[in-house]
């Protein structure tokens, strides 16, 4: 009984004491956590810099730490393939529209943007709350919209494929 108290004290002196998610030009916000999808999960990393009330750039990167291996047919012969370095890794330059003075709550950042990174031109919708100055967590949904390539590799779908991701958001 005594954890959860301490849970819940915990939880809403974070709600009482939140601070402004995003106040928008000379922001950067700086993402790190998981990254889920079919076929595997890993580690993201982003960051944002703000340059006006509600309009920020920035970088993000994904690794697929935990991949599946493939099966395919060469030469009337099934073989197992492993994913390498460049199946498991994806990088996008990306813009956002960042919301919390729109919506009317400045802890919370939701902020949908378009991404144009190595293997695919999509889109991403996500959300920054923060507890303290320099402190928060955040979700993002990541989409394609239009993959470079018609190439159907074993691996292709690793990197154009629906996202989710979560994980502790930082104020620099």
């Amino acid at each position: 009984m005594k954890k959860v108290i301490t849970l819940l004290f915990l939880v809403s002196f974070g709600f009482i004491n939140a601070q402004k998610a995003f106040t928008g030009k000379g922001d950067t916000r700086v993402n790190v956590g998981a990254n889920l999808q079919d076929g595997g999960s890993g580690i993201q990393g982003s960051v944002d810099f703000g340059l006006g009330e509600n309009f920020s750039f920035g970088f993000v990167a994904n690794y697929l730490l935990g991949a599946d291996d493939r099966n395919i047919y060469v030469n009337n012969q099934i073989q197992t393939r492993t994913p390498d370095f460049g199946d498991r890794f994806d990088a996008k330059a990306r813009i956002n529209a960042n919301l919390s003075s729109v919506i009317g709550v400045e802890q919370l950042d939701i902020y949908p943007g378009l991404s144009l990174g190595l293997r695919n031109f999509g889109g991403h919708v996500g959300g920054r709350y923060f507890f303290t100055d320099g402190f928060g967590v955040f979700t993002e949904i990541g989409f394609p919209i239009a993959k470079y390539s018609s190439d159907n590799g074993v691996f292709d779908k690793l990197n154009n494929q629906a996202t989710f991701s979560l994980g502790a958001s930082f104020n620099l």
